[in-house]
């Protein structure tokens, strides 16, 4: 056989080996840091600033309201327990709030928790004046986690720069401001039963707060003007801009936060006027000793109670801190359904939320407070049924939109 011929093979060709462009790889790299740092800067950092509020109102929310809270968790679920001090032990002989809290027997104690909450209603066991403390202390529960809970937690829709929270603030400093002037009207009386110091401090806390909160409002404002639009928010095309937030809200707290505020503004202004529209109204006065601390002039009850109205100031006292608390509540509510608008970018919606999810849960615990009482008062010939129905249909109706609808 002929021999295959081999065919001849191609040279090798070396490629030189690749250099390195330095020049090239410096740009790429000096160019990805500065889209890194315009991210950084422009995306994540200017969007901080404007989302969080600022630390100086919060440390100040956080300081004054949490010590404000916690006596207002102590008049609800310790009622008459000094927490502050001897200064906190006179203001609960003034107030005559020590009368429930009894620690004699050990564990078997109520400590003017629940358990001091009987069945039947006594001259003896002053179930109305046990009633009236504690919800003075769930509607200030109410009150000042209002201003807790959404710096706390704040809402990721929510932006401070953007005067989402001014509302809610504008409403607790005029809350703040009003409470202060309530207890500098019984400063002389307060500080005559060796209450004073305490006082003092709250009205302390209470205005400086106001006046930081008012402060930080007025810059949110001004930043607000320079800044809007430039944070999307999905817009709501079925609604105006000049539209309230929820119609159902709007109607349910008229209805329901607006008797509330009829009762609470009489208990605060003029206390032991009857109502006459209202059923049981007198029952009520009597339960909750109204007619025994402010008589009203020229009636059966002035003639009995005239002389000793003034050894019942501190009841008044707190009678009035009630009220007020829960007036104040019913601003929350009435500013988040009437007064706060859609707006063009449905920034109403943020501002209202905040307010109804706090609020819920204040109404579930005046609720509650409501209904431990219930036995109570219907030994008293006090039926607080519709009571119980119209909060809890108002707590329903705050929590249901702020929690799984909005």
């Amino acid at each position: 056989m002929a021999a295959r011929k081999r065919r001849p093979q191609s040279p090798t060709v070396v490629e030189p080996p690749r250099t390195v462009d330095l020049t090239q790889k410096n740009e790429k790299a000096g160019h990805r840091k500065k889209l890194d740092k315009q991210i950084s800067d422009e995306k994540n950092i200017d969007d901080k600033i404007k989302h969080f509020a600022p630390l100086p109102l919060m440390f100040t929310i956080m300081i004054c309201s949490s010590f404000l809270w916690v006596l207002s968790y102590r008049d609800m679920m310790a009622t008459g327990r000094p927490v502050a001090g001897t200064m906190d032990e006179a203001l609960m002989v003034f107030t005559k709030s020590n009368e429930f809290y009894d620690d004699s027997r050990g564990w078997k104690s109520t400590g003017g928790g629940l358990s001091s909450i009987a069945s039947v209603t006594t001259d003896a066991n002053n179930m109305g004046g046990l009633f009236v403390r504690k919800l003075c202390g769930a509607a200030g529960l109410a009150v000042h986690s209002q201003k807790i809970v959404p710096l706390l937690f704040q809402p990721s829709n929510a932006h401070f720069v953007l005067g989402h929270f001014n509302p809610m603030l504008y409403v607790a400093a005029l809350g703040n401001i009003s409470l202060a002037l309530l207890h500098y009207s019984y400063l002389p009386d307060l500080e005559a039963a060796g209450a004073g110091d305490l006082v003092k401090i709250i009205m302390s806390m209470l205005v400086f707060e106001a006046l930081v909160m008012l402060l930080y409002c007025a810059s949110a404002t001004i930043s607000a003007r320079k800044l809007i639009g430039k944070i999307s928010v999905s817009p709501d095309g079925a609604k105006k801009a000049r539209s309230v937030v929820n119609r159902v809200v709007m109607r349910t707290v008229g209805i329901v936060s607006g008797v509330i505020a009829v009762i609470a503004g009489r208990d605060l202004l003029c206390p032991g006027q009857i109502i006459p529209i209202i059923p049981r109204d007198d029952i009520y006065l009597e339960w909750t000793n109204a007619f025994v601390h402010s008589p009203p002039p020229n009636s059966p009850e002035a003639e009995d109670h005239s002389l000793e109205a003034p050894f019942y100031l501190g009841d008044k006292y707190v009678s009035h801190v009630m009220a007020l608390h829960v007036l104040i509540t019913c601003a929350f509510k009435v500013t988040s359904s009437f007064l706060i608008r859609t707006g063009f970018k449905n920034e109403g919606e943020i501002k209202a939320n905040m307010i109804w999810k706090v609020q819920s849960i204040g109404d579930w615990l005046i609720l509650f407070t409501f209904r431990m009482f219930t036995f109570a008062a219907k030994s008293a010939s006090l039926d607080i049924r519709w009571h119980l129905m119209t909060i809890g249909y108002e707590a329903f109706v705050l929590g249901e939109l702020a929690f799984f609808v909005c």
